[in-house]
């Protein structure tokens, strides 16, 4: 029997969802169906956001480092890119 695929939610959504949970005195149970999640998801997030919420403020380059290696492995393929480009037309190539 095929399993349902999953929802993606963005990490906005997420937070949003645990933020209500959080600070409201609604039951989880009934913001997870307002919002249209599954409450064990809800309480997955919430013991996520809880175990790595200090990690926001404490000013983590990780984001910033794996922005600026992503940035040049683009740089690298463009290169390539272009260096086969180069080879294919030098040897008569389509």
């Amino acid at each position: 029997m095929p399993s349902k695929p999953q929802k993606a939610f963005t990490a906005k959504f997420k937070f949003q969802v645990v933020l209500e949970s959080l600070t409201s005195s609604k039951p989880d149970g009934e913001i997870a169906r307002a919002y249209q999640v599954h409450p064990i998801t809800l309480s997955k997030w919430k013991r996520r956001f809880m175990e790595t919420g200090p990690e926001i403020f404490s000013g983590n380059q990780t984001v910033q480092y794996y922005e600026k290696r992503l940035a040049e492995m683009e740089r690298l393929l463009g290169q390539k890119e272009v260096e086969l480009a180069l080879l294919k037309n030098f040897l008569g190539g389509t």
